[in-house]
């Protein structure tokens, strides 16, 4: 069956405003590692920040950790007036917390192409390319490590 189109423009407009009032967040997806975040921010929320729906001080509890994430809100005057939720997947913890920095820092961009130039200036844009080296066969276990030679 085919839809029943509107009958005139005006319906059209209205029903594109009334789902652009709808979305008052803003996606992006951040990597490190082999740890994917996907992060969505909000203007009109509660400065808080959730990561797999937990507060993030109890997800990264280091000091250190801290000092990272807060980075990008910062570097634009934002801390505390947007809300962040972050869904970060494998990896270990250094590499979840790498991209979710990565991600928040592409979400801002996304929300606001003025704050890129404050954010590339620290660095924050930029997806770091290490990866693990893959294991070689016929070492020792590791991707450079040799084997003992004997020696007499």
């Amino acid at each position: 069956m085919a839809k029943a189109k509107p009958s005139n423009e005006t319906e059209i407009k209205e029903e594109t405003t009334k789902k652009a009032a709808k979305i008052n967040w803003v996606t992006s997806v951040g990597r490190r590692k082999r740890a994917v975040a996907r992060a969505r921010i909000w203007l009109e929320k509660n400065g808080q920040i959730l990561v797999n729906d937990k507060p993030v001080e109890e997800y990264f509890p280091a000091l250190d950790a801290k000092v990272l994430y807060e980075e990008p809100l910062k570097a634009v005057d934002r801390f505390g007036q947007m809300s962040v939720s972050v869904k970060v997947s494998g990896g270990g913890p250094a590499g979840q917390l790498g991209a979710t920095v990565h991600a928040l820092s592409n979400a801002l961009v996304k929300f606001d192409e003025s704050l890129r130039e404050p954010l590339a200036k620290k660095g924050l844009l930029t997806r770091d390319p290490r990866e693990k080296e893959r294991r070689k066969y016929g070492y020792a276990g590791k991707a450079r490590a040799r084997k003992q030679s004997p020696k007499r």
